[in-house]
C-alpha cells in the first residue's frame, strides 16, 4: 500500500487570473502557498483537510466529469455570501433526502462545486468508537 502524506486537487484552469480571483476572492478560500511568476503562477488554497491548486493554463475546461465536494459549517451564510460576491448559484441550499444541506456552485469554467452542510445528528456526523 502506497502511503500518502499529502494530497491536493490541480485544477488547470482556461483563465488563471479569473480563477485565482474566483478562489481567492470570491470564495474567500485561504492561501496556502503560491510559487512561480507571471499570469500562470501556482497558488494553492486550503480545502479544509485537502488542498486546491490552481496553476498553469488549459486550452478548454475541465470535463464534465469533474467536481469538487466543500463542507462548511452553514449553507445558508455561505449561499448569502456567495449571492454578494457576485458567484454563480447554480441550486441554492436544500435539505437533500439523505439528509446533507447541499447547494451547487460553479467556477469560472463550469467546474461544478457541492457546498455542503452536515446538520447535527446526521450520520456523517457519528463515529462508532469514537
Amino acid at each position: 500500500m502506497v502511503h500518502v502524506l499529502s494530497s491536493r486537487i490541480l485544477l488547470r484552469p482556461v483563465d488563471p487570473d479569473r480563477s485565482r480571483e474566483f478562489y481567492g476572492t470570491a470564495l474567500g478560500l485561504a492561501v496556502y502557498r503560491e510559487f512561480g511568476t507571471g499570469p500562470e503562477r501556482g497558488t494553492v488554497y486550503f480545502l479544509g483537510g485537502g488542498f486546491l491548486e490552481v496553476s498553469g493554463r488549459a486550452e478548454h475546461p475541465p470535463g464534465p466529469g469533474l467536481e469538487l465536494w466543500f463542507q462548511v459549517a452553514d449553507a445558508a451564510q455561505a449561499y448569502r455570501e456567495f449571492l454578494q460576491r457576485g458567484v454563480q448559484v447554480l441550486e441554492p441550499p436544500e435539505t437533500k433526502p439523505w439528509g446533507l444541506v447541499e447547494m451547487w456552485i460553479a467556477d469560472p469554467d463550469g467546474v461544478r462545486i457541492a457546498v455542503v452542510e452536515v446538520p447535527e445528528g446526521h450520520p456523517l456526523r457519528y463515529r462508532p468508537g469514537i
